[in-house]
């Protein structure tokens, strides 16, 4: 990297993982109010390689050649005008979204706006703050448009991954009682997180029914294609929200998209340097082998996060 260019993780064209390549492209200049992050961590999650596959298109602007990815921890390189609550040197974490599809954090270099970006606590580890940002905000906004508070029953589908496992540490934190979809292999990690674990697939709908008889009061739904499912198991009243299934407005409840929100996101780094929040890393993979962390993603079988070591 020299002070013009960087190294990143470029695609030309939708495809698959075989599009993805690393080259040396302009380095990014932050414009008014945003901050350029020296990138030493990026998290990696389903919509990185959902949008290389194309299947975004209908919902955001791209602009190719695209460079993926939208969790970011670094340390603060330079500054726009007018960013007077941050420094040069400040160690950072960020849901780096932006309005667009092009210039994303599988990068050496990446702008962010400032009000985006969170302070990294000094206790929180490098991989937990490039793991954190977009799954962390993801089960806060989820679990607020459910509604899920103190003494509620909440279902989680798809609580094992890396949304899932946050979000019943955080439904926990709000006095709720959890009961969370998973493979058999992953339920006494999901007991170790305070859930009561079911099996996913035929069955479950008897299942948490043998352990809510009245019904559950809200369902999160962090996989798609479990509507029927939420609506068999919720209460006369309850409330349910999908970050998978835009369908779920036609029955009563909410489909969530996560904004970017740095305040927010500071407050949950602060949980996990503390020891209240567990972030789980599944592993690391270096800035060439995006496409190696891709297909372990896509494979269906991770659980936790998965995070791209871009440097030390």
């Amino acid at each position: 990297m020299s002070e013009q260019t960087m190294q990143a993780v470029v695609y030309d064209a939708f495809g698959g993982p075989e599009r993805l390549e690393v080259r040396e492209i302009p380095a990014p200049t932050p414009g008014p109010g945003e901050v350029r992050i020296r990138v030493l961590r990026a998290g990696v999650n389903p919509v990185d390689w959902k949008v290389l596959g194309g299947g975004l298109r209908g919902l955001m602007h791209h602009a190719l050649p695209i460079v993926p990815g939208w969790d970011v921890a670094g340390v603060v390189d330079a500054l726009g005008p007018d960013v007077p609550e941050l420094a040069v040197g400040d160690e950072v974490l960020s849901y780096a979204r932006k309005d667009w599809v092009q210039q994303g954090t599988f990068a050496e270099l990446v702008t962010v706006r400032a009000v985006d970006v969170a302070r990294k606590p000094a206790g929180m580890s490098w991989d937990a703050a490039g793991a954190l940002p977009l799954a962390g905000l993801t089960a806060e906004r989820v679990l607020d448009a459910a509604g899920v508070g103190a003494d509620d029953v909440l279902l989680v589908h798809g609580a094992s991954g890396g949304v899932g496992t946050l979000a019943v540490q955080l439904a926990r934190l709000r006095g709720a009682r959890v009961i969370g979809t998973g493979s058999p292999s992953g339920h006494d990690r999901l007991r170790a997180l305070g859930a009561e674990p079911v099996a996913y697939g035929e069955g479950l709908v008897d299942a948490v029914r043998a352990l809510a008889p009245g019904g559950v009061d809200a369902v999160i739904d962090l996989v798609g294609g479990v509507l029927e499912q939420t609506l068999a198991v919720l209460r006369d009243g309850g409330r349910h929200a999908s970050i998978a299934d835009s369908s779920a407005e036609q029955h009563g409840g909410r489909w969530v998209w996560v904004r970017p929100d740095g305040p927010r996101l500071e407050a949950l780094a602060q949980r996990v340097a503390s020891g209240e929040l567990d972030v789980e890393i599944a592993g690391s993979y270096p800035l060439d082998d995006v496409a190696g962390a891709f297909a372990q993603s896509s494979s269906g079988t991770t659980r936790g996060k998965l995070v791209i070591h871009v440097a030390d």
